[in-house]
């Protein structure tokens, strides 16, 4: 007896069916190009095929080193239907971390567009044989010669669909792994939280390489919603957009909502079409919460707090009256817990390191057993959990509010911020005898870096020159916003800097 297919499909069968029913629907909207989703699905079959018949399939990884556009986000999709697994890389990291990262994925195929291309030269060198797309030199005759049919490439739930790198490093960096089965679930499940459907219209402007717009782009591509993408963020513009447009969705961090409410005459615009917004990447103070309530409506700003490795949290706005701190409850088929020092749940009110288990989780750290072993707690059942490092504590009704960060990573305007990448720059001028960077407190960025130096004995060393010196070193994101000077730095028996002990002195100053 003959049975039914029943199987899920994957994001790629996904998005060619939406090509196919949802055809002269807009799929993306840039500046004055319109593309329907007929269109997308064509284009990113034919950058699929092309990709294939040049051997970049599944197992291969492909840069995609990307101003904001169309092309990009053909770039991401057209990779994911040939098989093989995107790199996407934060514009912002310096170019030694970039080669850091296409080496750390051991990236076959480049693509980038123009005002990039020259970062890629080190690379290039280093590995002759990869093959290279220009966007606005080869990028479309390049799509353009593939087949329009769908790409017959077998892709399985476990295969990697992308790679995102936690950190613009120095060192060697860590390259967060997603498949297609999580991926599509993720999708999935965020749809749901974030209130997205078919109708949406989300608007883009922060760099598609961050997991940040990830949510909204794989929502708005799942649900079949038309993308409208700026190149970078400008709260005008913005503005402008979402009246002109309807603009029902879109994902930003607190600092871009609070530039929107700063702008003059804000109060002009008709927002009235939006449904549901997402803030993300560092805490919604209050003040400001409230204040996009106001703005908004009273339903439609969801608090999330997630991780790039796929644990994620929600507040409902239906919820936030009396919990405007908390980040809510995690995503259906979720679970989180609190653990103490001794690995141990500690009870509601106690606070503690959260760990989360569900679908959405990331199966590994690219190449990084040790990595990923360190990241994971094991319950009594044998069953392994991630470990945030972050620390949080639930209330009696299982909301979760952080409390503070377990590790030292800084969150400086949606970017995650790690000070050991700094402090390996700072360390290597010749009259920094000691260092440890620290978060304090910024209304533009909510934290921002500060280098507490020791100088070499006998040096004075001027606070300016400092600065000056590392931020000509460091990724956009990672420069510091100053320097203070002690004789030493306060360790525990062990030798660890007690970074706690340095923003309690350090951390009462707003540093702008």
């Amino acid at each position: 007896m003959a049975a039914f297919d029943t199987h899920a499909p994957l994001l790629p069968e996904i998005l060619s069916l939406h090509g196919k029913w949802k055809r002269n629907k807009p799929a993306l909207v840039c500046g004055t190009e319109k593309i329907s989703w007929a269109a997308f699905d064509r284009r990113t079959n034919q950058l699929a095929n092309v990709l294939i018949k040049a051997d970049i399939s599944r197992g291969a990884m492909v840069g995609i080193v990307m101003s904001n556009g169309t092309a990009m986000v053909e770039t991401i999709v057209g990779v994911m239907k040939s098989g093989a697994c995107s790199v996407p890389i934060n514009l912002s990291v310096s170019d030694e971390a970039l080669m850091a990262m296409l080496e750390d994925a051991g990236v076959a195929a480049l693509v980038a567009t123009k005002d990039q291309k020259d970062r890629l030269q080190p690379y290039l060198e280093a590995h002759p044989g990869t093959l290279v797309l220009v966007v606005g030199e080869n990028y479309e005759s390049f799509r353009d010669g593939g087949d329009t049919a769908t790409p017959s490439v077998e892709i399985s739930g476990d295969d990697p669909l992308n790679v995102i790198y936690s950190s613009g490093t120095t060192g060697m960096p860590k390259g967060i792994l997603h498949d297609h089965q999580g991926r599509r679930d993720w999708a999935y499940d965020l749809t749901v939280a974030l209130r997205y459907h078919g109708g949406a219209r989300t608007l883009f402007t922060i760099g598609l390489y961050s997991n940040i717009s990830w949510v909204g782009m794989l929502c708005t591509l799942l649900s079949g919603g038309t993308m409208f993408i700026h190149e970078k963020f400008d709260a005008e513009a913005a503005l402008k957009t979402i009246e002109a447009e309807k603009i029902t969705n879109f994902a930003m961090v607190p600092i871009q909502y609070q530039r929107l409410l700063e702008v003059k005459g804000q109060e002009k615009y008709d927002l009235s079409s939006i449904e549901a917004v997402m803030s993300c990447g560092s805490p919604l103070h209050a003040d400001l919460k409230a204040a996009l309530f106001k703005r908004l409506g009273p339903k439609a700003v969801i608090e999330l707090f997630g991780l790039t490795e796929g644990l994620i949290t929600t507040l409902d706005p239906e919820e936030a009256d009396g919990r405007m701190s908390s980040v809510g409850k995690p995503l259906l088929g979720t679970d989180i817990k609190i653990i103490g020092d001794d690995d141990r749940e500690v009870p509601p009110g106690q606070s503690g390191e959260i760990v989360g288990v569900g679908r959405t989780m990331m199966p590994m750290y690219l190449k990084r057993p040790d990595a990923t072993a360190e990241a994971t707690w094991t319950d009594e059942t044998g069953r392994g959990w991630f470990r945030t490092g972050d620390v949080g504590q639930l209330d009696e009704e299982g909301y979760l509010y952080i409390v503070d960060r377990k590790k030292d990573m800084i969150l400086s305007g949606g970017q995650n911020i790690y000070p050991q990448d700094i402090e390996a720059v700072l360390i290597t001028h010749p009259d920094i005898n000691d260092v440890a960077v620290i978060g304090v407190p910024s209304e533009t960025w909510g934290e921002t870096p500060l280098a507490v130096v020791v100088p070499e004995a006998g040096i004075t060393l001027d606070a300016a020159e400092v600065t000056a010196w590392a931020n000509e070193r460091l990724g956009k994101q990672q420069r510091i916003v100053g320097a203070v000077f002690r004789n030493a730095l306060p360790r525990n028996a062990n030798g660890k800097i007690l970074k706690r002990d340095l923003r309690d002195i350090y951390g009462d100053k707003n540093y702008g």
